[in-house]
C-alpha cells in the first residue's frame, strides 16, 4: 500500500501506535536503567545537605549515548527520557509526512512550523 493511499483512519492509528510504542520502549528502558543504578548504588547512603546537579556528560546528548553504551545506570535512565521526548517529535513528523501524501498543504505546513519550532526548543538553544 502506498503512503498516498492511506486513509484518515489509518494515519490516526498508526500515530496512537507510535505514541504507545515510544512511551513503552521509554518506559522499559528507564525501568532497565533504574534497575542498574539501584544495583550498583542501592546502598550508597544519600546525602541531601548539599544539591549536586546532573554530571556534565549527562547534560549533552553526546555524552548521554556514551554513559548508555557503557551501561551504566544514570545514562540508560537519561537515555530512555531522551526516547520519551522524541516520542511527540517522532509523532509531529509522521504527521508532517501524513498531511504531505494526503496533499493538504494548509495542515502540512502548520505541523511543519510546528515541527521547526519544536527542533529548535530542543536543539537549538544553549
Amino acid at each position: 500500500m502506498k503512503l498516498s493511499d492511506w486513509t484518515d483512519r489509518q494515519v490516526e492509528n498508526i500515530i496512537g501506535n507510535l505514541l504507545r510504542a515510544g512511551v513503552l520502549l521509554s518506559a522499559v528502558v528507564i525501568f532497565c536503567g533504574g534497575a542498574v543504578y539501584l544495583a550498583r548504588h542501592g546502598r550508597s547512603p544519600a546525602d541531601y545537605r548539599v544539591f549536586q546537579g546532573e554530571p556534565a556528560d549527562y547534560r549533552q546528548i553526546s555524552g548521554i549515548f556514551h554513559e548508555a553504551l557503557q551501561l551504566r545506570g544514570r545514562g540508560i535512565i537519561q537515555f530512555g527520557l531522551l526516547l520519551l521526548i522524541a516520542t511527540p517529535v517522532a509523532r509531529v513528523v509522521f504527521s508532517l509526512f501524513g498531511f504531505v501524501a494526503e496533499k493538504d498543504r494548509m495542515y502540512a505546513g502548520f505541523t511543519a512550523i510546528v515541527l521547526v519550532i519544536l527542533l529548535y526548543s530542543l536543539l537549538g538553544t544553549s
